[in-house]
Order: C-alpha cells, then sequence, then structure tokens
C-alpha cells in the first residue's frame, strides 16, 4: 500500500513539475496577444531559415524572441563555424533586431 502511494505521488510530481515551470515564466513582455504573435513570427522565420541551411548541427538550436525582436539562441552546434551560421541567419532574418548567441560548443562523440 505504501509502495502504490509513493509511486502515485512521484508520478504526479513529475507529472506536474512542467506545469509549475511553465506557468512561473513571467514574461512581461507576452501578457499582450499581439506582442506574442509577432514574438512567435519572428522565432518561425529564424527557425525556417535555419531548417533551410540543411545542417544538422543547427537542428539543435533554440530560438526565443521578445517583443523587440531580440532573438536569443541557445542549445548545440558541432562547432564554431555553425554556431556563427546561426547567428548570421539570426540576424538576416526578417524583423530581428539583435542576437545574442548562447550556443555551446558540443563534439559528436
Amino acid at each position: 500500500m505504501k509502495t502504490r502511494l509513493a509511486t502515485a505521488c512521484f508520478i504526479f510530481s513529475t507529472l506536474i513539475a512542467p506545469v509549475a515551470a511553465y506557468a512561473a515564466d513571467q514574461d512581461a513582455d507576452r501578457m499582450h496577444p499581439m506582442t506574442y504573435v509577432k514574438d512567435s513570427a519572428i522565432t518561425i522565420k529564424v527557425k525556417a531559415n535555419l531548417a533551410d541551411e540543411k545542417m544538422s548541427s543547427l537542428a539543435h538550436i533554440l530560438v526565443d524572441t521578445d517583443s523587440k525582436g531580440e532573438v536569443v539562441l541557445s542549445g548545440y552546434a558541432r562547432t564554431q563555424a555553425d554556431a556563427d551560421k546561426a547567428v548570421s541567419i539570426a540576424h538576416a532574418t526578417e524583423g530581428v533586431t539583435s542576437v545574442t548567441s548562447k550556443i555551446k560548443i558540443k563534439k559528436d562523440d
């Protein structure tokens, strides 16, 4: 009985943790629906431009945009050249005002 209760509590807490983390996201610039749509449109454009390069390393790069068109790139690239290429692509995307790179280099094992 105690094992079943402990298992149920563990599963519940595992499932609720991402919801709590999402709820804690307090981006003030995303409070207005049109701002969120604009952010999403820029993010989608950057992701599409990265995908057009057909470099598998760029698939591991995450894109986040704020209301001013500022893009933050994070994730992993195989080489510094790939990371620099991602920054260049993001800069060239319509609507992007600045790019911050938090991309880490991760060599294939």
